[in-house]
This record gives structure tokens, sequence and C-alpha cells, in this order.
């Protein structure tokens, strides 16, 4: 038995988007405008980093990548830019079975909230390209939160903070495919920290970081919440 959820903060690529290994292409766009050789070791050890970091704010890996904060900058506009171009050409997905289970939760009675590391502008491009814009009542990006992205608890408690629809943390649950979700989800004091494994991380990862329960897609998340509350 927990507190009735009333809350659900979900992530966005991985958890609600299946986007094909998009990041790493436009990353890979990225680091070469910033002169890094394709197929380098350097690459490869930057690529490595992105994949141990996926969930995290994609401006703080670029600063943890390249230092100074004008190459970080240009960085993140190059990795920007081509991700949008690849979600432009249709390459996103949703995961099957999301935009079911979030419809299922606001039927029920939760408020659903959509979170990104992503900047605003390639999250809005994911949401019109999925036609999701009016999906749910709010989403967030880390500029939305004050700047500072996963494991930061930021985002999750804005969602609490802005929504209203949850009297404590504990009626909150957070879903997503990486550690830094879930290390997010537990450092907001949510009840329920599920990760699912359509993305990044695998379940070992998922409970390191904390996970409460770890599902095989997001579309088990009402079910899940259902029992919980039972």
């Amino acid at each position: 038995m927990t507190d009735d959820i009333r809350l659900v903060v979900l992530d966005m690529a991985g958890t609600t988007v299946a986007d094909g290994g998009l990041v790493e292409q436009a990353f890979s766009a990225a680091a070469e405008r910033l002169g890094v050789a394709p197929g380098s070791a350097d690459h490869e050890e930057k690529l490595d980093y992105v994949r141990a970091t996926m969930g995290e704010s994609k401006i703080s890996v670029f600063r943890h990548l390249f230092g100074d904060e004008t190459r970080a900058q240009e960085a993140n506009v190059a990795f920007e830019k081509a991700y949008g171009e690849l979600v432009d050409g249709g390459r996103i997905a949703p995961v099957p079975g999301a935009r079911e289970a979030i419809e299922e939760l606001k039927s029920a009675g939760k408020a659903v909230v959509l979170t990104t590391g992503f900047a605003r502008v390639t999250q809005d491009a994911i949401l019109d390209a999925l036609g999701w814009r009016d999906l749910v009542g709010l989403t967030l990006c880390p500029a939305d939160a004050g700047g500072r992205g996963r494991p930061f608890p930021d985002m999750v408690l804005a969602a609490f903070l802005r929504t209203g629809a949850a009297d404590g943390v504990r009626e909150i649950a957070v879903a997503g495919d990486t550690a830094y979700d879930m290390r997010s989800g537990v450092r907001s004091g949510a009840g329920v920290v599920a990760g699912v494994l359509t993305g990044a991380h695998d379940e070992a990862v998922l409970r390191e970081a904390g996970a409460t329960q770890v599902l095989g897609s997001v579309a088990e998340l009402p079910a899940l919440l259902r029992g919980v509350e039972e």
C-alpha cells in the first residue's frame, strides 16, 4: 500500500518516445562540427560518455566533454539542430502503448507531465512530430525548472508545484529509462520510481540507481499504479 498517486512524471526519449538511437547520431554530428573525427579514439570515448549519461541535461553533458562554455554551447546548438532534423525526417515514433497509457492515467484522474533533458525547441519538435501537443497539460525541459536537469529533482518538483495535483511528494510517480531518471525521482521523494526497459539502461543499472519497480515498458505503468494503490 502506498499513497494514492496523483501526479505521474514521464520521461520522453526511451520511455514514451522511441527514437532509435538518434541521440548518438545527433551527438556524432555535433562532435564532428567541433573537430572530433568520426571513428577516432576521442570520438569513441566521448560517445561512451554520452551513452553512460543518457537522461542527463544535454548541455551538462557537453560542458563535461568540451570544457569551456563557448564550445559546450556550440556543441549543444549543433546537437539540437541535428536531432531536430532527424525528428523532422520522421525518425521517431511513440513507444508502443505509450499514448494509451497516458490517456488511461488521465482517465483515472492523474495529472501527467512529460519531461526531457533536451532543449525546449527539440522537445516541441518531438511533440509536434508525434501529434502530442495536446496530449498532456504540461511539458517540462531543464530550462523550465531553473536550468538544472537530471539527476537533480528540479523537473519533478516543478511538475509538483505547477500542477498542484498532489498533496505531497509521495503522491508522485516517476518513470524513465535511465539511471538519471531514477536518481531524479528518488531525490524528489516520489512514492513510485519506475524504470522501463525500452531505452538506455538495463534492469541492474536502474535498480542500482534507486528504481522501486522495473517494467517492460511504460504501457505497464497504469496497471502497476492500480496495484500499488490497493
